[in-house]
């Protein structure tokens, strides 16, 4: 089992940027895919980005590539999630997953693939 806890979140100017870090709990995060996924209000669930367990792999959604980064490092055992550019309709909820993964180059992009979840955190960008 692992726990999830995302920070970083608040508020930026549209062009600015920001870095979110999800802090995971035991032993065994490399055996772990990550994935990050955001939640506008009145809108779905939406994946922005993931990794796959040996950080080999990367997805990303269509409107955030080349903006948005996903990265891991297994020593801290923490996921990140940088973004640059941002727009107004990045404004949302972000939330940092976890799936145990057999495989390791694998990356996750459906929210029904992720068995743990954090708890969010606000990202508000003013235009």
């Amino acid at each position: 089992q692992v726990q999830l806890v995302e920070s970083g979140g608040g508020l930026v100017q549209a062009g600015g940027s920001l870095r979110l870090s999800c802090a995971a709990s035991g032993r065994t995060f490399s055996m772990y895919a990550m994935g990050w996924f955001r939640q506008a209000p009145g809108k779905e669930r939406e994946f922005v980005g993931g990794i796959s367990r040996n950080g080999g792999s990367t997805s990303y959604l269509d409107s955030v590539k080349g903006r948005f980064t996903v990265s891991r490092d297994t020593a801290k055992n923490t996921v990140y999630l940088q973004m640059n550019s941002l727009k107004s309709e990045d404004t949302a909820a972000y939330y940092c997953a976890a799936r145990l993964a057999l495989s390791p180059t694998l990356v996750y992009i459906s929210s029904k693939d992720y068995g743990y979840w954090g708890q969010g955190t606000p990202v508000t960008v003013s235009s």
